[in-house]
């Protein structure tokens, strides 16, 4: 086995609360309620642990983390432990007075969501009339020069789009725009049938990113990602479980990946009862799939079993009903071809209506 080392980042979500009613929500099917989430006190004591650790990066995202009244402590908190501090937001709950004070606590990076490139496509999908506060949080990050990353959640209804909000990044003066065809769970694995692009539509966009990419080059950074159900590989995820990446929940859990408590059997632990070190270091969820030796064939001695490290358990667990099973997005996978066949029935048939996710009983500060 690999040796073990330090993480790279450190995904903070701060709440589950969130103003939008997106279909392709991958947050839990129970989500937290306000009640429950940590104060910023805690949170300042998990940033100075995961700077001791060896983590470089927060990433603070939710829901959405600016329903957090005391998201400016939070990230000032974040700063103060050293750490590159990205926020992740929808940019509903910030107004430019609150984008100073965030900016001047230490935030460094700004990714701002559109769910579509069109004001009123954008807010059927996000379920909120959001678009104008979306454009106006943009141009308060140029202002106060903040790098702003432009996130497009890409699914059947928008992927059509992509070279738009190319040139959406471009007018809104952003870096780098990441255009990532949605991954199925939670909320999105249930809104599958709504949501899964044809294949014709995934070749258009490749088309549009690998032109974009050779005329933008030095100018804008495009990050693209594939739906898993129409690869030939799988990805690493989350860098490898338990290897690059830490995940807090709002209510101090600490996971391997975002989605891991699909997985039945597995133990999270908290950090209310135990250091950030410690559960990285030897916690019963981070072993269970950390490294090769619980590999499966033909996993196990794979020429790249040390690159991907097995793909995705909580998407072998939610299609092939074994979380240590191979990853059926890889080709060598026995169900490899069903999950593409899955995916090419549920595209060309009349998409069902998505069913909005909302919060129940929301709460924003």
């Amino acid at each position: 086995m690999a040796a073990l080392t330090a993480p790279i980042g450190l995904l903070a979500e701060l709440t589950h609360r969130c103003p939008l009613a997106c279909a392709y929500c991958s947050n839990p099917l129970d989500l937290v309620r306000q009640q429950a989430e940590l104060d910023a006190p805690t949170w300042e004591r998990i940033f100075r642990e995961a700077a001791a650790l060896g983590v470089l990066q927060v990433h603070l995202s939710g829901g959405e983390p600016a329903s957090r009244r005391d998201l400016v402590e939070i990230v000032a908190s974040a700063r103060a432990a050293d750490l590159y501090t990205n926020l992740i937001t929808s940019g509903i709950g910030l107004t430019r007075e609150r984008m100073v004070r965030l900016r001047a606590a230490g935030l460094e990076h700004v990714q701002l969501s559109i769910q579509d490139t069109e004001a009123a496509s954008s807010d059927r999908i996000a379920g909120y009339a959001g678009s104008v506060r979306k454009h106006d949080v943009a141009k308060w990050t140029i202002e106060l020069g903040l790098p702003l990353t432009l996130n497009a959640p890409l699914h059947r209804a928008n992927a059509d789009h992509a070279a738009d909000f190319i040139a959406m990044a471009l007018a809104m003066e952003a870096g780098r725009v990441e255009l990532a065809h949605i991954q199925y769970y939670g909320w999105g694995l249930l809104n599958r049938a709504a949501l899964m692009p044809t294949l014709a539509q995934i070749e258009r966009t490749i088309d549009v990113v690998n032109e974009a990419r050779s005329r933008l080059a030095g100018r804008l950074v495009i990050d693209f990602v594939l739906p898993d159900y129409y690869a030939e590989a799988p990805k690493p995820c989350m860098g490898g479980w338990g290897r690059e990446v830490i995940v807090v929940t709002p209510e101090g859990s600490v996971l391997p990946c975002h989605a891991a408590r699909t997985i039945p059997g597995l133990a999270f632990e908290t950090v209310r009862a135990r250091s950030l070190a410690d559960i990285w270091t030897d916690g019963t969820a981070f072993e269970a799939f950390r490294g090769t030796d619980w590999m499966q064939a033909p996993c196990r001695g794979c020429a790249n079993a040390e690159r991907d490290w097995g793909g995705c358990r909580c998407q072998a667990l939610a299609l092939a009903g074994d979380a240590a099973a191979t990853d059926p997005a890889c080709a060598l996978s026995p169900r490899h071809a069903a999950m593409r066949a899955l995916a090419e029935a549920e595209s060309a048939a009349d998409p069902p209506e998505p069913q909005p996710r909302r919060f129940p009983q929301l709460v924003v500060d």
